[in-house]
């Protein structure tokens, strides 16, 4: 398989020397796991006592992972990856809200969103998290299967319909929807409904997608029994696939309460699940469709070598690789140039609300071995050739 994520001019085509310049600064930084540590604790505490310190914020790291404060906002960075091949999904990513209405607020925003997507062709996908519509403890409860009191059966009610409206809107305008996943004790309850989803609305094309966390060493079982399923009651899957984002949160959660972890042993159990699990859906393309979100370049060569070998178009509708905002530059815009089918999560929303998705993010970095030093090494790469 060809080898191209070297390939820095195409990689950092869109950034300006001072953009390049930030990023090879950020990611300096977030190489520093102690400094991430102290500068998380300073901005929430500047953020909390309503320190004067937005300004920064949406200079440095906000500019670089968000798209914007709003969908107009966004629109610039959505319109220079389109001129590249890339899509965007626009991702309001404001988290942990608890009371009700927040929930009709995010329904009411994701509806507007994809009222918003379906006036171009540069953002395919609508998006978003089940704990945007409904109480994470709410999920948890109906996961174990509990008994629900009549105002939380009310609750999930309301949870059903905030899935449904969105679906059938998605179905409606004819754009596919992802529907991400969070900590494992809230997921079997959101594993079904949206299950109940594609059911609905998955008749002809995949819609509604569902997203497996491949650290989870249960998913790969989980997607071959909903498979048997999708193919006896005749609906489509749509199935995005990650390796996770909660890893020490769920190792931590199960050592305290004494269950086996849901976790794979090792990162190469991972990295073999994931592979595995995308190997099975292209045996399968006739019925599930995939969006890779991935930032790993040999699962990524994985996939490219697999369509090859199967004699599937680079840009198949029923393909996609995904990557986020302000990452893996190297990986999206050269698998654009070779005519892959890309997608970029976009995220955005008020810088202080944004927090939350932003210091996960370096802390994602930070802990992930390899991702920052490589993405650093590009960086430094690029800034040296443009200085010849």
């Amino acid at each position: 398989m060809k080898r191209i994520f070297e390939n820095t001019s195409t990689a950092f085509a869109l950034k300006s020397d001072s953009e390049l310049e930030r990023a090879y600064f950020l990611f300096k930084m977030i190489a520093n796991e102690p400094l991430v540590r102290i500068g998380t604790a300073m901005t929430n505490f500047a953020l909390k006592a309503h320190l004067p310190v937005d300004g920064l914020i949406r200079a440095t790291v906000f500019d670089h992972f968000c798209g914007g404060v709003n969908e107009d906002d966004c629109m610039p960075v959505v319109d220079k990856m389109w001129d590249k091949g890339v899509c965007s999904v626009l991702d309001y990513s404001v988290e942990g809200k608890e009371a009700e209405d927040p929930f009709d607020h995010c329904l009411a925003k994701t509806l507007e969103i994809m009222d918003f997507v379906k006036l171009t062709e540069a953002m395919p996908f609508a998006v978003f998290k089940p704990t945007g519509y409904g109480r994470l403890g709410l999920y948890k409860k109906i996961g174990k299967g509990e008994t629900l009191t009549s105002s939380e059966q009310a609750e999930w009610q309301r949870v059903i319909n905030r899935f449904d409206a969105t679906c059938k809107k998605a179905h409606d305008l004819g754009i596919s929807l992802l529907i991400d996943a969070e900590e494992s004790w809230m997921q079997d309850a959101a594993d079904q409904l949206v299950e109940d989803m594609m059911r609905k609305y998955n008749e002809k094309e995949a819609v509604v997608f569902n997203t497996l966390q491949l650290y989870r060493w249960d998913r790969l079982d989980y997607l071959k029994k909903l498979h048997a399923r999708a193919k006896e009651e005749g609906f489509k899957i749509g199935i995005k696939v990650v390796r996770g984002a909660y890893l020490e949160k769920e190792n931590l959660r199960a050592e305290e309460k004494g269950y086996k972890s849901p976790m794979c042993a090792t990162k190469e159990a991972t990295d073999e699940n994931f592979d595995t699990c995308v190997t099975y859906i292209l045996d399968h393309l006739e019925t599930i469709s995939l969006f890779a979100g991935t930032h790993n370049e040999e699962s990524s060569y994985h996939l490219m070598e697999l369509l090859s070998k199967k004699g599937i178009a680079k840009n198949d509708k029923r393909v996609w690789f995904g990557q986020l905002f302000g990452m893996s530059d190297h990986i999206s815009f050269n698998l654009a140039a070779e005519g892959y089918n890309v997608a970029k999560y976009l995220p955005f929303g008020p810088v202080r609300d944004v927090m939350p998705y932003l210091i996960r993010r370096a802390e994602e970095n930070t802990s992930v071995a390899g991702q920052t030093s490589r993405e650093l090494a590009l960086l430094k790469k690029e800034r040296k050739r443009r200085k010849i």
